[in-house]
């Protein structure tokens, strides 16, 4: 049965609008009386019936409705630094269908791929939509954001700020997720590097800023391996696997 994002439920009447209505319309040739799952981005999903179909809206008659339960309890942002070529956009999609809540990319001193705001802002709306198709693929029950490129500094002061545990995931070596997040953890932040991993004075800088230094085991992992091992294991000890 599809599944698809729609606008706030109101009454039994629910609303799927722009490029998703235009699929539903165009590609997926939805007809009047057809059944499709909905999601309203605030914890619930629907069972509908198309009543109506358009290229710009398609309204749905709400059969039946349910409290979302593939959300994981804890919410992770990955902060993860820049890779070069299309790394990026393999590590959103896989990312999200394990159940990060935000990714923000960063750039850090042994970044091989350098940002371009403009560059970026344009690779940005195509992240969108691969995290939306991810989200829409995989169950989830909200679209995870994909925040502006942030330097090492400003990646390392919003991480300070934020609550629940932070950890920067460092090759050379740090202490096990288990030591690291309780499995009552409702908010983590990771950092996560790119093909050159991090400096030592990068990995100073957050030990001395109050974020843990993090091992992922023995092995070097890979800049789009890391990330999901990080998240994966985080999952684990919340008990959200």
């Amino acid at each position: 049965m599809p599944r698809f994002f729609c606008a706030p439920v109101q009454g039994e009447t629910a609303r799927i609008l722009g490029e998703d209505a235009r699929h539903l319309s165009r590609v997926l040739r939805l007809r009047i009386g057809e059944k499709l799952t909905l999601c309203d981005l605030r914890g619930f999903d629907y069972q509908a019936e198309a009543v109506s179909v358009c290229d710009e809206e398609v309204v749905c008659r709400v059969l039946s409705k349910m409290p979302n339960e593939t959300e994981p309890s804890v919410k992770i942002t990955l902060y993860q630094a820049l890779p070069k070529g299309d790394k990026m956009e393999w590590i959103l999609q896989k990312a999200v269908e394990l159940g990060v809540s935000r990714v923000v990319p960063v750039e850090t001193r042994f970044c091989v791929a350098k940002a371009d705001p403009k560059n970026f802002e344009k690779k940005r709306e195509r992240y969108r939509k691969i995290v939306k198709e991810a989200a829409k693929q995989s169950g989830r029950g909200m679209i995870p954001e994909v925040s502006g490129i942030l330097k090492f500094e400003e990646a390392l002061h919003e991480m300070q700020a934020s609550e629940g545990a932070r950890i920067l995931f460092y090759e050379k070596g740090g202490r096990r997720v288990s030591e690291l997040v309780r499995p009552e953890e409702q908010a983590v932040s990771i950092l996560i590097g790119s093909e050159g991993g991090f400096s030592e004075e990068e990995a100073r800088a957050c030990a001395d800023a109050g974020i843990a230094l993090g091992s992922l085991g023995r092995r070097i992992l890979r800049c789009e391996t890391a990330p999901l091992a990080a998240l994966t294991l985080l999952l684990a000890v919340t008990n959200n696997l």
